[in-house]
């Protein structure tokens, strides 16, 4: 570095020295003092050479001492290279030793290993030797036992195996019918306890007035002449009144009284409320009969909207259109079983709002389900078809929830429930029909029903006799003690309850009662 220093200052030296030589030659001829002056320059340009030359050798001093110091420091650093290389090497060579030896202890291990494992290997080989012949000499004795065996029970191999299976299947279907009615029991307990708590706070809800009317309604006169100016001169006002209502006129001899007859709820209410009107007016004559009978009509039509209201705001279902609340309303003019239906949709529609609760499932949606899974029925004289049918058109028309459809359509098992809210309007509904005094049955039909469930009993092999008692609501079966044993009526008892569940259309629950019974009879001589 000082070197290249050296040698600049010198050019710059000699630049310098070379600018003023000219500047004096350029200025001799000019006048006598530049002569001075160029003599003087040689002189700053000697004196500058003589000063070069001495850095130059101070330079060159300089680097040939640096030289030196590294060549001394560079044969350190390789002697000290060299040193940690040779004991990197000997380290290394040490450790190739050490596992060199390791690997010579190891072969000799394996060399011993496989030694035993030769000895221990022919002694095996002995040793299945032997075992062969055991088994051959086990085998011998096995055949000859076999033979005793076989001269002593009189049982040949095959019978001895079919007469331990059938004695296996006999224990299976012991142990199949105990463990059958252990699970059976315990189940039962716990869903009875559960649907017991669930029931019966359902209802401890929901109190519903049950009226049962028949197919006539009676108006009292205040007097026996006002039949004769009800019937009109040649009978004209009764049969302007049975044209316009539909309903049927009975006047006998109840004393202030005549009877109305009909089957449509709603004609008989209009044509009630029009004869009440005509015998408060005293004017009775067809023009007045047909006034009387319009403003009859129309306050029956207020009463359908106004009972649809009640219904909804009682049980506390919002948002339905204006059309389903009017055949809400309606439901108030039919019944079913002498049940009415208006009242039953809205104890099924609280009835699912508890469980639903209970069960931790939208209540709304579930009294919602449960009001309109009778809707049907408003609309059964008009329309042909069964009323879930019905039911479920009207829903789908006026846009309701597709789980209310599917629960309006399955409430009587048309389909199969795949909704919990589904099965919660089933059971609404079975608790509202099989409430005692709830419903009146056809007695055909009931009869139709207990024949069915006596056919279903008998159907079953080691049947001897079957009673339906409890009005449908038991079945007692005498079986055959020889055929049926006592585990064995566990199953069948089941399979009875299966095909009935399957086959069988009834309220609340049948309860299969199997009685066996042996019987021994001597006598004394």
């Amino acid at each position: 570095m000082n070197l290249t220093l050296a040698i600049v200052l010198i050019i710059v030296a000699l630049a310098a020295g070379a600018a003023v030589a000219g500047f004096l030659a350029y200025s001799k001829g000019v006048n006598a003092g530049i002569e001075k002056r160029k003599l003087q320059a040689e002189s700053i340009v000697g004196s500058a050479e003589q000063q070069a030359e001495r850095i130059i050798e101070d330079a060159e001093k300089d680097a040939d001492n640096k030289k030196k110091s590294a060549l001394i420091e560079a044969k350190d650093e390789i002697h000290k290279l060299r040193s940690d290389a040779d004991k990197e090497i000997k380290d290394r060579r040490a450790e190739l030793s050490r596992q060199e030896r390791r690997m010579q202890q190891k072969e000799e291990n394996l060399d011993k290993k496989t030694d035993n494992l030769e000895k221990k290997e022919d002694v095996l080989n002995q040793k299945i030797k032997s075992a062969d012949e055991k088994l051959k000499e086990a085998e011998t004795i096995k055949k000859s036992q076999l033979d005793v065996l076989e001269r002593i029970s009189e049982f040949t191999k095959d019978q001895a195996k079919e007469y331990i299976i059938s004695k296996l299947e006999d224990d299976l279907v012991h142990e199949k019918a105990v463990k059958i009615a252990a699970y059976d029991q315990q189940i039962k307990d716990e869903c009875q306890e559960k649907a017991r708590s669930y029931i019966s706070l359902a209802i401890a809800k929901v109190a519903a007035d049950q009226v049962s009317e028949a197919a006539v309604s009676v108006v009292p006169l205040p007097n026996d002449e006002m039949k004769g100016r009800i019937i009109g001169r040649e009978g004209r006002n009764i049969r302007t009144l049975e044209t316009l209502t539909g309903v049927d006129l009975i006047i006998d001899d109840t004393p202030e009284a005549i009877t109305l007859s009909c089957f449509d709820q709603i004609r008989r209410e209009v044509a009630r409320i029009a004869l009440e009107k005509l015998i408060a007016d005293g004017r009775i004559h067809p023009t007045r009969i047909e006034e009387m009978v319009d403003k009859a009509r129309r306050e029956v039509e207020y009463r359908i909207k106004q009972e649809g209201e009640r219904a909804v705001i009682e049980t506390n279902v919002h948002g339905l259109n204006h059309e389903l609340i009017k055949l809400i309303g309606r439901l108030k003019f039919r019944t079913s079983y002498r049940q009415n239906v208006l009242d039953h949709s809205i104890e099924v529609a609280k009835l699912c709002g508890v469980l639903a609760s209970e069960l931790g499932v939208d209540a709304n949606l579930a009294r919602r389900a449960g009001l309109l899974h009778d809707i049907g029925k408003a609309l059964t004289a008009e329309i042909e078809g069964s009323h879930v049918q019905i039911g479920v058109d009207v829903c789908k028309k006026y846009n309701e929830n597709p789980i209310i459809i599917h629960a309006v359509e399955a409430h009587h098992n048309d389909v199969e429930p795949r909704t919990v809210i589904a099965c919660i309007v089933q059971a609404a509904d079975a608790i509202s029909a099989a409430r005692p005094a709830a419903r009146s049955e056809n007695y055909e039909s009931y009869i139709k029903r207990l024949q069915k469930l006596e056919e279903i009993c008998n159907s079953y092999e080691g049947v001897e006799k079957c009673f339906a008692v409890q009005a449908g609501r038991e079945v007692r079966i005498m079986v055959v003690p020889e055929v049926i044993n006592d585990e064995k009526m566990v199953l069948v008892a089941r399979q009875i309850s299966q095909q009935i569940e399957n086959e069988m259309d009834y309220p609340g629950q049948i309860k299969v009662n199997l009685i066996r019974e042996s019987r021994v009879t001597d006598y004394a001589k």
